[in-house]
């Protein structure tokens, strides 16, 4: 039995060292297995990283090439060449003529979903680039005359300049005849001139018999040459055999206009000089399309009303002589199918101007933007009266009932609520830390033309007031829009007023109106007072017929010191508007003899929220500028404007039908043409 009893026990010690055996080389096994598969997971990783790493590095020089790409698409290489973008996957579409009672259902429909059926039209348009031959182009004894290599003009539809003996290639110049609507070589397209070439230019000008130039980009754009300066700022130059002496200039917020003498001076004598005017619009910005199209359709119409009925064509250049370029001429071309055909047909023109001149329009945002200038053209047509017609005008508003049963002027103002509130560009003035500094929550700055303070050292969020720069007649950002400061926010206004300079200041509130408070007090009444580092001194308060001037010395911890005048209305009531627009006038002109005096740094303008007196007292400055420098006024547009910059400009239809009131009083005061000046 014990024998047994061992035997038995030696045997199941055997079978478990054999079972611990077995088990100790499966998990040998199986350790061993896990650290090549660690292995391979690791060089997998890496291997993935490794090209991760280099797709991003390729994306982020793309993405880097991409961001110094300009509105024209040009990169700042030392050999510049338009970028070219990338063609759609999908095969091409043809897209028909728009009736314009489809238009505005259109434009949203592409619109949406961030431009997707945009760029769906715009990829689908023919390049041209097989639409012909560069050959003229392409000779050694050209190519450094075009500005981008990869721009050049086609054979077939290049402008020729007469050839001079001696002189190989002396009849190319990098531009080409493009056709209107219906009129063949209306426009010629052309690069901005190089140095080498202005002399080819001004030939052109006078081969062509071209009485108006449209130039459509800046001399220099992010610190690069874009167009060389091919004409004199005071006096003549004479470019190879054309005088060139500069007449006029008028510079208004949007465009220039410039008026040249213009003679060419050959070997048997010279010819009658002409006059030629070059208009430059110079609100296109460096990225992109302008924000609204109103400045584009105000120059286009200028355009129109300049350029003589017999005349050659009309030269238009931006950089390159294609993106804004063709922006332009399809713009003038639609607008005359418009009003021809009652339809637009912006796929099909583009398409047949490609192949007079490759790649006109470069971008699906300079493609959209037709379509957006011409639904303005569409839903508000030609708002632009000359002062004669104001009275008829304004009897019709008066008089003329809707069929909704609103008069003329109701149905005109309710227009304006179409300008919608871009809520997303809100968002300084929306974040938790500045909505205490804001008076009503309805009336906040736009992000892209708020004014920015400096921020103090260590205190987040301290660059924000509720301010916008608004543009003037002649000057962008003349005017600061702003409310009336609180308690809290009195030292970031006057901060403002120091750091941008300002000498001008007009309220347009009382202090308190109905029981409420519509303004705290920001100034002394008496003396002086302190607001954080600024120490604000009265010098003189003096009272007008509907106004007071308060001259006040403002002093930065006590080492430097600016005047600045507070223009203060009274006229308005509590309810409603002035009873008649003479207040107004008179404190306009006040206010501007100050600007002359101190300099033209903006002014300051505030009411209570800062948008309804406030955007009636700058639409009034601007409107009664341009009638007297024109002796035309757009009410309309003029507050349109104003509501893209910032929200519920000019409140009421009380306040809109006061601008007109203001206007036929101002005709009516001053009624002899010659004394508006």
């Amino acid at each position: 039995k014990a024998y047994h009893f061992l035997s038995a026990a030696l045997r199941n010690q055997t079978a478990k060292q054999s079972l611990m055996r077995k088990n100790f080389r499966f998990w040998c096994v199986l350790r061993t297995l896990s650290f090549f598969t660690f292995c391979f997971v690791l060089s997998l990783c890496k291997f993935l990283t490794s090209k991760s790493v280099r797709f991003r590095e390729q994306r982020k020089d793309l993405v880097a090439s991409v961001d110094k790409k300009l509105p024209n698409g040009f990169l700042e290489d030392q050999e510049q060449t338009v970028v070219l973008l990338p063609r759609s996957p999908s095969p091409s579409k043809h897209y028909f003529p728009i009736p314009l009672d489809s238009l505005e259902e259109e434009f949203r429909l592409r619109l949406a979903d961030d431009g997707k059926l945009f760029r769906e039209e715009f990829n689908s348009l023919p390049c041209g680039f097989g639409c012909g031959t560069f050959e003229e182009a392409s000779r050694d004894e050209n190519r450094e005359k075009n500005r981008y290599p990869n721009i050049l003009p086609y054979d077939h539809s290049r402008v020729l300049l007469s050839h001079i003996d001696g002189y190989m290639g002396s009849d190319y110049i990098n531009a080409s005849y493009i056709d209107g609507y219906r009129e063949k070589n209306k426009f010629i397209a052309a690069q901005g001139p190089k140095p080498e070439t202005v002399g080819d230019f001004w030939r052109m000008v006078w081969e062509q018999k071209s009485a108006t130039i449209v130039m459509l980009t800046n001399t220099r754009e992010r610190k690069e040459e874009k167009c060389y300066q091919y004409w004199p700022e005071q006096g003549c130059w004479i470019y190879g055999c054309v005088r060139v002496a500069m007449e006029d200039v008028t510079v208004l917020v949007d465009y220039t206009i410039r008026k040249f003498c213009v003679q060419h001076h050959a070997a048997d004598g010279c010819r009658p000089p002409r006059l030629v005017t070059q208009l430059h619009f110079t609100s296109w910005p460096d990225f992109g399309v302008p924000l609204s199209p109103i400045g584009m359709l105000k120059f286009l119409k200028k355009v129109k009303t300049v350029n003589p009925v017999h005349a050659g064509p009309i030269i238009v250049h931006c950089s390159a002589g294609v993106g804004r370029t063709g922006t332009f001429i399809v713009i003038d071309a639609m607008m005359d199918m418009m009003h021809a055909e009652a339809r637009v047909d912006v796929f099909g023109f583009v398409s047949r101007i490609r192949k007079q001149r490759c790649q006109l329009i470069q971008t699906d945002m300079q493609y959209s933007f037709i379509y957006q200038a011409l639904l303005e053209h569409y839903l508000y047509g030609d708002t632009e009266l000359d002062i004669a017609s104001l009275e008829g005008h304004l009897h019709k508003l008066h008089n003329t009932h809707t069929q909704m049963d609103r008069v003329g002027l109701e149905e005109e103002f309710r227009k304006l609520t179409n300008v919608r509130i871009m809520k997303e560009n809100m968002r300084t003035g929306n974040l938790p830390a500045n909505m205490r500094k804001n008076r009503v929550l309805q009336i906040i700055p736009y992000d892209f033309n708020r004014v920015i303070l400096s921020m103090k050292r260590g205190q987040e969020f301290t660059d924000y007031i509720n301010a916008s720069f608004i543009d003037g007649y002649r000057q962008k950002d003349y005017f600061i829009a702003t409310q009336a400061p609180l308690a809290h926010t009195v030292q970031d206004f006057w901060r403002m007023v120091w750091e941008w300079k300002c000498h001008s200041i007009v309220m347009l509130t009382e202090l308190k109106e109905r029981e409420q408070e519509k303004c705290v007090r920001y100034w002394p009444a008496e003396g002086s007072v302190s607001f954080g580092d600024y120490v604000l001194e009265l010098k003189r308060d003096t009272l007008c017929e509907t106004f007071s001037i308060r001259d006040m010395l403002l002093c930065l911890q006590e080492k430097q010191t600016r005047l600045v005048r507070q223009f203060h209305f009274h006229g308005w009531p509590e309810i409603g508007s002035p009873s008649d627009g003479k207040g107004m006038i008179d404190i306009i002109a006040a206010v501007q003899k100050q600007q002359q005096q101190s300099g033209n740094n903006p002014i300051v303008v505030h009411c209570s929220a800062g948008a309804g007196r406030t955007g009636t007292f700058i639409a009034l400055s601007n409107i009664l500028e341009r009638v007297k420098a024109e002796g035309l006024l757009d009410v309309f547009q003029t507050v349109k404007s104003l509501r893209t910059r910032r929200p519920h400009m000019v409140q009421t239809v009380e306040q809109y039908d006061f601008c007109y009131r203001v206007v036929q009083d101002f005709v009516d005061i001053y009624s002899d043409y010659a004394n508006f000046k």
